[in-house]
């Protein structure tokens, strides 16, 4: 790496920091201004509104910075491009027989480590604070309540449901589990307080610990069920590890597995994406196959939008920053608005399948961008 690439890098990073900060803060200060009462109380409790403000909106950085992460990259590189212009800089590099191709690549590979960083992000990161995001600064103070989408375990004949999780207690509150298997002696349903998952362990495998049951009435004199020679709900009556109003139900439909198919599916790790689709006990819908495609190859996608903006940078016939700027947002509206086409046509499941659709854009879009990376290197 020569000194002018570290030169280059440099102004790139600054670039990129200053739009990542100009998009923070005008999200910051909108959402602020819209919570202020909830933000006090959020700041009383932390000591101070400063403290206040980085433990609540530390993770919305870090959904902005994996929702942009590409288009920050491209612009960084037009406005680094257009500050050595501007600087007569760009014009003693190619003076100096320097090619464009030759200019533009430690910034190509800074935007490569850009967009693995927001990989990064996204897989490991953003699912430790999927519970605190999209929840107002006070309800971050307790055990936020989020909305839940019932699952059916095919195996066990028993839809999972309730009012609604409590991420980091992996609890559901209000459980209703309707059997739709015959248990003697439990009905048709479980109504209880709570329910918690438990892993697996030496006398039982993973599944919810259903605290203060509602139905059945006399649950400690109902024995235990079992179908297919494996218990599926044990009882108080024949297992002393359980209380009197206390029942385990062993289900495939762990809490991973409702968290992924829930309002934060978004912000659930490809892994246990993967892990709910591999699961052939429960329903996996065409929506969450064509997330996890999408998952795979979001990093190229990512990159191939900065290839298709390069041309951008290395037009001779346009001076004006702002028009290079306007002009890639409009090659970034085409490119997402090419994806969302295909993820629309897969999700509705209309000739495509979750695959073809995710990989529709890539290879429409892909061949394009490696075209347009070669052009820019003779120039």
């Amino acid at each position: 790496m020569t000194r002018i690439d570290r030169y280059i890098i440099g102004i790139y990073i600054r670039t990129l920091l200053i739009c990542f900060c100009s998009l923070g803060g005008i999200f910051v200060v909108f959402h602020a201004f819209s919570n202020l009462e909830a933000l006090s109380a959020h700041a009383t409790a932390h000591g101070g509104i400063v403290w206040a403000m980085l433990d609540y909106y530390s993770p919305y950085l870090l959904l902005i910075f994996e929702s942009t992460n590409a288009i920050l990259a491209l612009l960084a590189l037009l406005f680094t491009i257009g500050w050595l212009r501007q600087s007569g800089e760009l014009t003693a590099l190619l003076a100096a027989g320097i090619r464009h191709g030759r200019i533009l690549r430690p910034m190509l590979i800074a935007a490569a480590v850009v967009i693995a960083v927001g990989l990064v992000n996204r897989e490991w990161a953003l699912p430790k604070f999927q519970s605190q995001l999209g929840s107002k600064p006070n309800e971050s103070l307790g055990d936020v309540v989020q909305p839940m989408h019932p699952e059916y375990d095919r195996r066990a004949g028993i839809l999972v449901a309730g009012e609604g999780l409590i991420g980091n207690q992996r609890k559901i509150v209000g459980p209703a589990f309707r059997l739709f298997a015959r248990y003697p002696g439990f009905g048709d349903q479980l109504l209880a307080t709570s329910a918690h998952w438990l892993p697996a362990a030496e006398e039982r495998p993973g599944g919810y610990l259903l605290r203060g049951v509602k139905r059945p009435l006399e649950l400690s004199s109902v024995p235990s069920a079992r179908r297919e020679e494996e218990t599926v709900i044990y009882s108080p009556a024949d297992h002393d590890w359980l209380e009197a109003d206390q029942c385990f139900v062993v289900t495939a439909a762990d809490f991973d597995l409702l968290l992924a198919h829930g309002p934060g599916k978004k912000y659930v790790a490809l892994s246990d994406i993967i892990s709910r689709v591999r699961n052939a006990a429960v329903h996996t819908s065409t929506d969450l196959r064509l997330q996890m495609h999408g998952r795979f190859l979001r990093p190229l996608a990512d990159y191939t939008l900065v290839l298709l903006g390069l041309p951008l940078a290395v037009s001779r016939r346009e001076g004006n920053l702002f028009v290079m700027v306007g002009k890639a947002l409009m090659v970034v509206a085409f490119f997402f608005g090419a994806r969302s086409l295909f993820h629309a046509i897969g999700g509705a499941g209309y000739g495509l399948t979750p695959s073809l659709a995710a990989w529709g854009p890539l290879l429409l879009l892909g061949p394009i961008g490696y075209a347009r990376y070669w052009s820019v290197q003779e120039v």
